[in-house]
């Protein structure tokens, strides 16, 4: 572990490599699981205002998830999102090829909305655990992912590379840039 302003770093993002593989996972993370999408408590009025230019991307199943449990629920003190059966997030729709995707990513894909998907689905394989004086930011190893570690393994990317985008978007430009100077620096 290392610390980067505020946060609590694991070794394992710069030490494991990571690349999401669906053609070989059909989104599993999606549809597998014991709960919804962690949310933060920010994203809820994300939610509420563009619901209704996500929904046309979703599942009639999803719609009824919805529809039935809110836009979110809160489970254990923490709000996440809602799942159909105890199962698929309610947010998933299939591609022809039966691949899970996220409805409010298609819609974004699309230009429809401006934001891309809850922050800790485009972080995922990283976990970010908040306490009151820092963030703990951990690798989250799971067998369903098996694939995109040997893919990483195979394309040689470490998981802080292949999750850039939302490590900006969660800690900004300057604590990325910091995170990379410590990977450099780090032996494994």
């Amino acid at each position: 572990m290392f610390q980067l302003g505020k946060t609590i770093v694991s070794e394992d993002i710069i030490e494991k490599e990571f690349v999401c593989n669906l053609s070989a996972c059909k989104g599993k993370c999606c549809i597998d699981g014991e709960a919804g999408a962690p949310l933060e408590e920010e994203e809820l009025q994300i939610l509420l205002d563009i619901y209704p230019k996500v929904k046309p991307f979703l599942r009639a199943e999803g719609i009824l998830a919805i529809e039935n449990q809110g836009l979110f629920i809160t489970n254990e003190g923490e709000y996440e999102t809602p799942l159909i059966d105890n199962k698929d997030c309610a947010y998933v729709f299939f591609d022809k090829k039966n691949t899970a995707k996220c409805g409010i990513e298609e819609a974004y894909n699309q230009g429809v909305i401006d934001w891309k998907k809850p922050i800790s689905c485009h972080l995922y394989p990283i976990r970010i655990m908040e306490y009151s004086e820092f963030s703990a930011v951990n690798y989250h190893k799971w067998p369903i992912c098996d694939d995109a570690c040997s893919l990483g393994k195979e394309l040689q990317v470490p998981v802080y590379k292949f999750v850039k985008e939302s490590l900006v978007r969660k800690f900004g430009e300057d604590w990325y840039s910091e995170l990379e100077k410590v990977a450099k620096n780090h032996k494994v």
